[in-house]
């Protein structure tokens, strides 16, 4: 597959376009494209990462071995 010929060819069928709804979900594919998966978090998920990365900085975490022993 060559990209640039495949570049050229969604550009020519862009421009030949009239339909709105095929212009916005490009759009949408480059607005979704730049996102931060972050972004999508809620407030309490950001927060609760937030506060397990000041734990581990703090070394209060615990390896996966010790935490699986106890299952096993």
């Amino acid at each position: 597959m060559n990209i640039q010929l495949e570049k050229l060819e969604l550009i020519k069928k862009v421009l030949e376009t009239n339909d709105e709804s095929i212009i916005e979900s490009i759009k949408s594919i480059f607005r979704k494209e730049k996102k931060d998966w972050w972004d999508d978090l809620t407030e309490e998920q950001q927060n609760t990462i937030n506060e397990s990365l000041e734990e581990y900085k703090k070394g209060d975490f615990s390896s996966f071995d010790d935490f699986i022993k106890p299952h096993l």
